[in-house]
Parts: structure tokens; C-alpha cells; sequence
């Protein structure tokens, strides 16, 4: 609808409902047109952008516009009202389970949502699941074991639960992005064999997994870092493998070289 109005508050601000671009629309349906009075509502960092504010709000905003914008707001406020009605239900539903929600968020890309939907659908009891591995299983993150006549096939994973499945994948997607961690280096590590998806599902593997052990021992997330890999000693060895083969391959003796 401000597009539509010639109004391109989107080319300067980075939100279209952050408080100075609710502040200008909500001007705007009372009635102000003036791009320079609507300009100057924009606090914070948007009061730096005042100039190109200006010219992104002269436009041609009228009164059916201004009807629409004011019944989308409603429908929006109504809306968050209704998300902060269930948050209120949820904090107080998950509320015996505190400790176990602060332990999960201490996972990289497990936010209080994810964290809460895992405590709902497991209900935060690892007796139920003997091993970390059923959990996966249970999940939906665990490769599946398609074995014939001694040959490995597909190893796709199981359906799971869906929504245990589904806050996974955002929590792995989150993950794959926060720097310095070992879940990132592992992401990274993975994509370039196996693809986005498959490392993604990896990803997803992992925090099960140290989901399970931190509600089982009742301790928090230990991220082991992004130089995990590097440092393990078979990496290591397969490294120093490759380094003298490529040595090798370049004629330099390397008869006196052997892998630590």
C-alpha cells in the first residue's frame, strides 16, 4: 500500500513497522502529508536519514489509503496480541522446566522458541530415549541404515517428528551461521562434500545429540570450537598424509618424512 502511494520509506529504512516508520504511517492516516513534519519523526539511527526520508515520503497518500493502512494495523496489532497472549501461556506452561530451557538456549542457533518446542515434544525427560542416537532417531535427524546383500544404499533420514524436526532445522540453519563456533566449522566442513542440505541435517544431528546429553548430565552446551576438526589427531595424520604426497608429486624426497 505505500508503494502503491508513492511512499519509499522501504529504500531508507530497513523495517517497514520499526517505531519511526510506524510513527510516520500512523501521521500519515491522521491526516499529515507534509513530507518534512513525517521526516521528522524518525528517531534512533533513521534520524541520521532525514534528508532521503523527505523525499521518500512525498508522495501521493489519500484517504483510502490511509482506510486500508489503518485496517492492516489493526489486523497486525491484533495479531501480536495474540502471539503475546501465547507467549504469556507458554512461559507459564514451561515454567517448571526453567533450568532445562536455559541449558538449551546455550546451544548456538537454539533460540527460547526452539528450546520450547523441543521441552514440548520431548517433554524434557531423556529416560524416554535410552541413548542420545534414539533421540535422533526419534527426531528424524538420524541417517537411516539401508543395507542389501553387504552394500550400503541410501542413507536418507526418517520422517521423525515433524515438529521436533522443524525447530531443528532452524536451529541448524542459525547455527551454520554464528562465527567462531564449532557447529559453524562443521557446517562449513561438510557443504562442500555433501551440500547445503545434507550438511544442514548434519548440523541438526549434532545439537540432538547435545540436547541429549545436556538434559540427561544437567550441564551446559561446551562448545569444543571451530579448530576442532583440525586439531583431532586423524585429521592431523590425513593432512600430513596429503601434504607428503603432494611433496611427492612435486619430486621432493620425502623418504625421511613420515606422519607423526
Amino acid at each position: 500500500m505505500l508503494e502503491d502511494a508513492g511512499i519509499k520509506t522501504s529504500l531508507v529504512l530497513t523495517k517497514t513497522l520499526s517505531m519511526s516508520s510506524r510513527a510516520m504511517i500512523e501521521a500519515l492516516i491522521a491526516g499529515e502529508r507534509d513530507p518534512a513534519v513525517l521526516a521528522d519523526l524518525a528517531v534512533g539511527k533513521a534520524g541520521s536519514k532525514i534528508t532521503d526520508l523527505r523525499e521518500a515520503l512525498t508522495g501521493r497518500f489519500e484517504d483510502h489509503h490511509a482506510f486500508l493502512m489503518s485496517q492492516a494495523l489493526a489486523h497486525i496489532d491484533s495479531i501480536d496480541a495474540q502471539i503475546a497472549a501465547f507467549d504469556q501461556r507458554i512461559d507459564a506452561e514451561t515454567a517448571p522446566l526453567r533450568r532445562q530451557h536455559d541449558l538449551l538456549v546455550t546451544i548456538p542457533g537454539v533460540s527460547t522458541r526452539l528450546a520450547q518446542v523441543v521441552i514440548a515434544e520431548t517433554g524434557a525427560d531423556m529416560t524416554r530415549f535410552c541413548t542420545a542416537a534414539a533421540l535422533a532417531s526419534w527426531s528424524g535427524v538420524a541417517p537411516g541404515n539401508n543395507q542389501s546383500a553387504g552394500r550400503s544404499y541410501s542413507g536418507a533420514t526418517t520422517h521423525g517428528n515433524v515438529w521436533l524436526k522443524g525447530a531443528l532445522g532452524d536451529a541448524a540453519a542459525a547455527a551454520a551461521r554464528t562465527k567462531g563456533t564449532y557447529l559453524n566449522a562443521h557446517y562449513r566442513r561438510l557443504i562442500r562434500r555433501m551440500g547445503k542440505k545434507r550438511a544442514l541435517v548434519a548440523v541438526m544431528h549434532k545439537i540432538v545429540i547435545a540436547a541429549w546429553h545436556m538434559l540427561t548430565n544437567d550441564t551446559d552446551y561446551q562448545d569444543l570450537g571451530p579448530s576442532h576438526w583440525q586439531q583431532h589427531p586423524q585429521q592431523v595424520k590425513r593432512r600430513q598424509q596429503r601434504l607428503i604426497a603432494e611433496l611427492s608429486a612435486l619430486g621432493v624426497d620425502t623418504s625421511g618424512l613420515a606422519p607423526a
